[in-house]
C-alpha cells in the first residue's frame, strides 16, 4: 500500500523533505509536540538504524560480564576522598512542578508528603534557567552549569551556514562509505550519533569515584554516555521514523480531509465491515528511492466488537480504548529487522472507522540504536515490565493539540506512561543501595500545557472534558504527592531525598509575533511574494538584520557569521540596544500591556567557551504571553499579536523570574536563593566528591545537620 496513492493523504513536502537525512533537522512542525518537538525532525539516517540494530545486542552481551567485572575491581579501588554525608541520593525529578500551585495545595491539605519534607527539611522555589525550558534547564541540572558552558539555549536553534532551524539536541554524521550487493547498499563504518550538549553529567564525576548511579529519562541524556552506572535516555530520543513524534491517524471516510502539522493522515480502505490500512516507518535503507516501508494491518468488525489485526495477531479494539503495546518489525531486507512499537485508539466505529496510533516507539527489547546506557539495561527493562514508551516526549501533546485525540484519551496515556516510569523508578531504587538514583517524571508538565485552561475557568462547560477537568491538573499534583510517599517508605537515614522541578507554569492566552514584529519595524525583509512561510525561507537575507527563532531568541544577521550576514560588527552592539528598547515598548493595543517585562543581551548574563553561539537577545515575557507558534518555527505571520486558541492553553516560556521551580528536600539546606545550577553540587558534596571549579552553582548541603 502506497502511503500517496489512491485514497492516501500526501504528507507536506515540508516535512518528508527531511526523512533519511543524517543530521538533526527539523520541518516546520517539528517544534509542535513540545512546542513540541514534532513530525519532520530526523535525527539519524536509516542507514544508522539497521547498522546499529544490528550490531547492538551482540556486542552488549559480548562484553558486558567482562564489563561489569572490571567495573566492579575499580570501584574497589576507588574511594571518594571525602568524608560523605550520606550514602545514597534520590532525586525526584516533577517537570513542570509550580511553587505557587503546590503552596495552594499544600495549603488546601492535598500534599501532605511534600508539606512533611517541607517541614522536616526544606521547600524553596528554585531559580530556574535563561529561558525557561526543559532542555536548557535539566541540561543546567545535569552539569551544574549555564547555558555558556553546556550550550544548550533552546529546544531549536538556528543553523547559520544552512540558515534554517535546527534542534540544539545533537547531530549525527553517517558513514560515507557503502557495500554494493545488488540492489542493496550496506554501509560500510560506524556513523557518529553526538550531544549538542557540552560539559559532563555530575553522574560522571561520581563514577569516577567508585559511586554508582541509575539514571532514568533526564532530559538531554539522549545520546547516552559512558558511565559507571545505568542510563535511559529521555526528553530528544527520537521515535522510529527519526522524528520527535510523527503520530497516525486513520479514516475511512472517503469525504474527509485532515491536514495535520504533527501526524500523518492516512486513508482507511473500507470493504463491509473490514478496513485496510497501513503504518508507515521509515524509508528502507537498503534500497535507495524504495521509499518508507510498511505495515498492513485491519480493523474488522466481529459480531458486536471490534478487532484489529497486524503482523499475524489480533487486539481487541473498542471505541475510546487503548490496545496494549503492538510489537512491529519493518524488513529492509537481508534479514535485517527494525523494530518498534505503538498503541492504536479506536475513535469511531460508526457511521465510519476513526483510529489513532500513536508515534513509532524505539523497541526497548530489540533498540535500533542506543537509547540506554549499557545497551543492555533497556533491553532487561524490557524482559522485566515488557514494552514501554521509549520517545522523549511519549504523551502526545500534538494529538491533542490537534483535536485527534480527546482529553479523557490523553490523561490515560500519561497515565499509562507514568504508570511504566514509576515501575522502573522503583526497580533502580530497589538495586541503587549506595550512590544515586534519578527519574524525571513528565506528567505534571504536559498536563498543564494541555488543561491549563480548565483550571483557569475557560472551556469549563464545553469541549469533550467540560467541567469533568476542572481539577485536572490539581489531580496530578496530588499523585504525584502520593508518588513522594511511596518514595519516603523506601528510603532509610543514609538516605537524602530531593524533589524538584525544572520551571514553574503560567497561563498562555496571547501569541507574539517576534518575526512580524521585526518586519513591521524594518529590521527583517520578506521574499516579494512570500506568504511568510516556516524555516526561515521568506527572508530576504540581503535586506534582513535580526530574525527570531525558538522561544524568544532573537539573531543579529552578522556578517561573516550567518551564510548571508549583513551586520558589520561594529553594528551589533547599538543594533542589540535598539532592538531590546523597542521590544520593551511594545503594547498589545494601544495603552495595553507591555508583552515583554526583559530582554537579556547574551554577553550579560552567559559565561562560557559556547557564549558566541547563544542569541544576541533573549525576550522575557509576561505571564500570558509567549511566543507566537509559527516564529517558533522561522515564520512570519501576518500580525504581531494574536489569542492563543488551541488546547496547548498553559507554558512556561516566560522571564525565568516569573516561573521558578520547586526544590523540597528532607533535611535542612543552607538559606538563600536556590537555582537549578545548585542541584549538581549540592548532590557531590552530600556523596563527598569535591565539586568542580567550573561549575556555576553552589552546594546547599549545610556544614552541620546534613
Amino acid at each position: 500500500m502506497n502511503r500517496e496513492g489512491k485514497g492516501a493523504q500526501k504528507k507536506p513536502v515540508h516535512q518528508s523533505m527531511w526523512n533519511g537525512i543524517g543530521l538533526l533537522l527539523l520541518g516546520s512542525s517539528a517544534a509542535e509536540a513540545y512546542v513540541g518537538p514534532g513530525a519532520g525532525i530526523a535525527f539519524f539516517s536509516a542507514f544508522f538504524l539497521v547498522f546499529v540494530g544490528a550490531m547492538l545486542a551482540f556486542v552488549a552481551l559480548l562484553f558486558w560480564p567482562v564489563r561489569w567485572l572490571i567495573r566492579g575491581v575499580r570501584r574497589g579501588w576507588r574511594k571518594s576522598g571525602r568524608d560523605r554525608r550520606v550514602e545514597r541520593v534520590v532525586i525526584v525529578g516533577l517537570d513542570g512542578m509550580d511553587p505557587e500551585l503546590a503552596e495552594r495545595f499544600m495549603g488546601e491539605g492535598r500534599l501532605p508528603n511534600l508539606a512533611a519534607l517541607g517541614e522536616r527539611g526544606c521547600f524553596r522555589r528554585l531559580q530556574t534557567s535563561l529561558p525557561a525550558e526543559s532542555p536548557v534547564a535539566w541540561s543546567s541540572f545535569l552539569t551544574g552549569c549555564n547555558p555558556g558552558k553546556h550550550r544548550i539555549y533552546d529546544f531549536l536553534v538556528p543553523n547559520r551556514r544552512q540558515l534554517r532551524p535546527e534542534l540544539a539536541a545533537g547531530h549525527v554524521q553517517a558513514s560515507p562509505r557503502t557495500l554494493k550487493l545488488g540492489r542493496y547498499r550496506i554501509p560500510l563504518g560506524r556513523p557518529v550519533l553526538s550531544s549538542g550538549r557540552r560539559s559532563r553529567p555530575f553522574w560522571e564525576l561520581l563514577g569516577e569515584q567508585g559511586l554508582f548511579s541509575s539514571i532514568l529519562r533526564v532530559p538531554l541524556s539522549f545520546p547516552p554516555e559512558k558511565f559507571d552506572g545505568v542510563l535511559l535516555s529521555g526528553m530528544c530520543l527520537p521515535d522510529l521514523r527519526g522524528s520527535q513524534g510523527t503520530y497516525f491517524y486513520f479514516s475511512s471516510d472517503p469525504e474527509e480531509e485532515r491536514e495535520l502539522k504533527n501526524g500523518l493522515s492516512l486513508r482507511l480502505e473500507r470493504e463491509g465491515e473490514t478496513a485496510r490500512g497501513a503504518i508507515f516507518g521509515p524509508e528502507n535503507p537498503l534500497v535507495p528511492g524504495a521509499g518508507e516501508m510498511e505495515i498492513p494491518f485491519a480493523v474488522h468488525r466481529v459480531g458486536g466488537g471490534m478487532e484489529l489485526e497486524v503482523e499475524g495477531r489480533r487486539y481487541p479494539l473498542e471505541v475510546g480504548g487503548w490496545t496494549e503495546w503492538v510489537r512491529l518489525a519493518f524488513r529492509p531486507g537481508l534479514g535485517f529487522r527494525m523494530r518498534g512499537l505503538c498503541r492504536f485508539l479506536l475513535l469511531e466505529a460508526e457511521p465510519h472507522f476513526r483510529l489513532y496510533a500513536t508515534p513509532l516507539q524505539i523497541d526497548p527489547a530489540h533498540p535500533a540504536l542506543p537509547i540506554s546506557h549499557p545497551t543492555l539495561y533497556s533491553v532487561y527493562l524490557a524482559r522485566k515490565q515488557d514494552a514501554f514508551a521509549t520517545l522523549g516526549v511519549a504523551e502526545d501533546l500534538s494529538a491533542l493539540n490537534e483535536g485527534v485525540i480527546g482529553e479523557d484519551a490523553f490523561l490515560e496515556q500519561c497515565r499509562t506512561i507514568q504508570g511504566e516510569r514509576e515501575e522502573m523508578f522503583f526497580d533502580a531504587l530497589a538495586k541503587t543501595r549506595k550512590g544515586l538514583a534519578v527519574c524525571v517524571f513528565d506528567i505534571v508538565d504536559r498536563v498543564q500545557h494541555g488543561f491549563w485552561r480548565f483550571a483557569e475557568g475557560e472551556d469549563s462547560t464545553s469541549g469533550e472534558g467540560g467541567g469533568r477537568h476542572r481539577h485536572a491538573i490539581r489531580d496530578v499534583y496530588e499523585e504525584m504527592d502520593d508518588l513522594v510517599g511511596r518514595v519516603r517508605e523506601r528510603l532509610d537515614g543514609d538516605t537524602a531525598l530531593l524533589v524538584m522541578s525544572d520551571h514553574g507554569f503560567k497561563g498562555f492566552r496571547r501569541q507574539v509575533d517576534l518575526n512580524a514584529w521585526l518586519r513591521e519595524n524594518g529590521y527583517l525583509v520578506v521574499k516579494e511574494e512570500s506568504t511568510g512561510e516556516d524555516m526561515l525561507e521568506s527572508i530576504d537575507w540581503e535586506r534582513t538584520r535580526a530574525y527570531a527563532v525558538g522561544f524568544g531568541g532573537i539573531y543579529l544577521n552578522a556578517a561573516g557569521r550567518e551564510a548571508r550576514g549583513i551586520v558589520a560588527e561594529d553594528e551589533m552592539a547599538g543594533l542589540k540596544r535598539e532592538l531590546a528598547a523597542g521590544l520593551l515598548a511594545l503594547c498589545d493595543g494601544e495603552g495595553g500591556e507591555r508583552p515583554l517585562v526583559r530582554v537579556y543581551d547574551r554577553e550579560e548574563v552567559y559565561r562560557g567557551p559556547y557564549v558566541e553561539e547563544a542569541p544576541d537577545l533573549i525576550a522575557g515575557f509576561r505571564p500570558g504571553y509567549r511566543v507566537a507558534w509559527r516564529a517558533v518555527t522561522g515564520g512570519v505571520g501576518e500580525e504581531v499579536f494574536a489569542d492563543n486558541e488551541r488546547t496547548w492553553s498553559g507554558d512556561h516560556n516566560f522571564d525565568p523570574a516569573h516561573v521558578p521551580g520547586v526544590l523540597f528536600c528532607d533535611r535542612p539546606l543552607c538559606g538563600g536563593e536556590a537555582s537549578i545550577v545548585d542541584i549538581a553540587p549540592t548532590t557531590l558534596e552530600l556523596l563527598g566528591v569535591a565539586v568542580p571549579a567550573y561549575m556555576d552553582g553552589k552546594s546547599l548541603a549545610m556544614d552541620e545537620g546534613v
